[in-house]
């Protein structure tokens, strides 16, 4: 039991905020929730096996994210912080993603669950391993968290620009077929294992690395075997110019022509949208996830062009992803939230826009409803899935707590997060992860991220000098 929290956000549909209120969890499940002196009437009779002191906290769902890449994860501050995304691709990111090993993955997936875990998100979806998803689903096994995932899929190779024969044989591959039998593969060894904390979708890269003929053939793939489908879309003006050069219109028209668009579909970045695309998005019930923090980055122009206000007062399902660390920087979903919260406010002059309210949905319910998860976890009912966050409020930040979704959005930050119970387990208690050797992890990670700079002959990144 989680026992007399100061508040607990439930995000169910009254959108209720309980003060002095209590938790009961059996198994991997929530069985009451209600005001401390009504569970303990209750429960005046029964030993629980475990008992959580939530005096000075706040009980929420745990965030989901709704898009990262756990094989980018060692990359952290490898590349520079002023590249176009042509350059960041062809220069940096495709070799770095060409020179992983398996055991790479595997430990760099292990940091970003930790990563994840320490700043309160315990659900994600991954956009791709590069090969079979097994390290990737090893890491997520041991520590406990909750994700979807895939392998990273393209067929299309738009240019050659520091790869080798072997480099590109294991980032593309020669057919749509060939792609979606792999893709199988994985679903069916992963999908629903391990009590159904790891499920697999189609996971393709999106955008132009993909041929129509992979397109419709994955969401051919995702209808027959009941899952969802994942990548990146519109992310940029200049991929939006592409499309329209090479098809005569832009991403989103393009996609829902071609029949690939529909409620099963979650669109990462989303960011090149024509006004009459936000309705297409709308009517084919498609998903989308914001990622501010990589926006920001990487200069995509979010505040230029963005659309996410009027998705979300269309009805588009819009949800928050961290993206991987080498785009955007952080895993912390409460930045997410807060930058989310705050660009359009001030781009658009308007203080109206994406209350705090709002981006707390975003990174949360909506998170769930993204990765088609919304009747088992992203709020905290009866009968739902025990995915719980406790955060310390007896910190400055926090105090004084009038708002606590204010205080939760523009105040605080992931590091705040004490406890998470995930799936009915604590996987984390006083910021102590519970079930992998956090400083091993950490060590290894920094010996292989400097393994993986020289076998990829990059160049260190720092612009000051190093003495």
């Amino acid at each position: 039991m989680i026992e007399n929290a100061d508040y607990v956000i439930t995000l169910d549909r009254e959108r209720r905020i309980l003060k002095n209120a209590s938790i009961v969890i059996e198994g991997s499940r929530i069985t009451d929730v209600g005001k401390t002196a009504n569970i303990k009437t209750r429960y005046e009779k029964r030993n629980f096996d475990k008992i959580i002191k939530a005096d000075k906290k706040v009980v929420m769902p745990g965030f989901v994210d709704a898009h990262v890449h756990l094989s980018e994860h060692i990359s952290r501050s490898l590349f520079p912080d002023n590249l176009s995304l042509g350059s960041w691709l062809s220069d940096w990111k495709h070799p770095y993603s060409a020179s992983l090993t398996e055991e790479d993955q595997y430990i760099s997936a292990l940091l970003g669950c930790i990563d994840m875990i320490k700043t309160g998100t315990t659900c994600f979806i991954e956009q791709g391993s590069i090969g079979p998803v097994d390290p990737l689903a090893r890491a997520v096994e041991e520590t406990g968290i909750r994700g979807i995932l895939g392998r990273s899929v393209m067929d299309r190779i738009l240019s050659k620009h520091g790869l080798t024969p072997d480099d590109i044989n294991k980032l593309y591959y020669s057919s749509a077929d060939e792609a979606i039998r792999d893709i199988e593969k994985d679903i069916n060894k992963w999908n629903g294992k391990v009590n159904d904390r790891i499920r697999a979708w189609v996971i393709i890269n999106g955008k132009h690395t993909c041929t129509d003929e992979l397109y419709v053939k994955a969401k051919e793939l995702a209808r027959r075997m009941g899952v969802g489908i994942h990548c990146h879309m519109a992310s940029t003006i200049e991929e939006a110019r592409f499309f329209e050069k090479e098809k005569g219109e832009w991403p989103i028209t393009h996609l829902d022509r071609i029949g690939f668009l529909g409620p099963n579909v979650l669109l990462a970045h989303a960011l090149a949208v024509k006004d009459e695309e936000v309705e297409i998005l709308k009517r084919n019930d498609t998903k989308v996830c914001h990622c501010p923090g990589t926006a920001l980055k990487t200069a995509k122009g979010t505040t230029v062009m963005g659309k996410f206000p009027e998705m979300i007062e269309a009805g588009v399902t819009v949800a928050l992803g961290c993206d991987g660390t080498s785009a955007a920087g952080s895993f912390d979903m409460v930045r997410q939230m807060y930058l989310a919260a705050g660009l359009y406010k001030d781009c658009r002059m308007n203080p109206n826009l994406i209350p705090a309210e709002a981006a707390v949905e975003m990174a949360t319910i909506n998170g769930a409803k993204a990765l088609l998860w919304d009747k088992e976890i992203g709020s905290i009912e009866v009968g739902k899935k025990a995915d719980l966050i406790l955060f310390d409020t007896n910190r400055p930040e926090w105090r004084p707590l009038n708002n606590v979704l204010i205080n939760l959005v523009y105040s605080a930050s992931g590091d705040s997060v004490d406890t998470v119970i995930i799936d009915g387990n604590v996987v984390m208690e006083n910021r102590v992860v519970k079930n992998v050797d956090e400083r091993e992890v950490l060590e290894m990670a920094q010996k292989m991220s400097w393994e993986i700079a020289k076998r990829a002959k990059f160049k260190s990144t720092l612009r000051w000098p190093l003495v």
